[in-house]
């Protein structure tokens, strides 16, 4: 079974309460109109970002969401992992592996070079499973961001 199917519009009443729960569980203050407003651009083919559904397409389990940028160091087109959520009941079961192999080769038809991501430094299972996909500490590079 392929485990991730590229949101489309009709996709949103699925997507946004996955997306909510995700923002419950990281304690992260939206509304629903947000959430909404906010996937509906990633839904219709932006050219910034996708997100993909995780497990069967009519029911899925999880989601994940890319954001698009451009590294001259990496060569092109680079990906950041916005969001990447798997419900609790399914979580343990190798989903959150597959996904993450499947998902260079599923963002190469966008031209991605390389993927992205930030992890809890004190969470070592999550870290442990982003090691076990090929993602590597940049030691001398430190994530910063400023808010508009």
């Amino acid at each position: 079974m392929n485990m991730l199917h590229l949101a489309r519009p009709d996709d949103l009443d699925r997507l946004e309460p996955m997306v909510a729960a995700y923002h419950g569980f990281a304690q992260i203050e939206t509304t629903e109109n947000a959430r909404r407003t906010a996937l509906a651009p990633l839904l219709d083919g932006t050219p910034h970002g996708v997100a993909y559904l995780i497990g069967p397409r009519r029911a899925p389990v999880g989601y994940i969401v890319i954001s698009f940028g451009y590294s001259v160091e990496l060569g092109g087109i680079d990906g950041f992992i916005d969001e990447f959520f798997i419900r609790e009941k399914v979580r343990g079961r190798g989903m959150g592996s597959e996904v993450l192999h499947a998902l260079l080769p599923a963002l190469s038809e966008h031209g991605v070079r390389a993927l992205h991501l930030e992890v809890h430094h004190d969470d070592t299972r999550v870290r442990r499973l982003y090691e076990r996909a090929g993602f590597k500490p940049r030691e001398r590079f430190h994530l910063m961001t400023r808010i508009a």
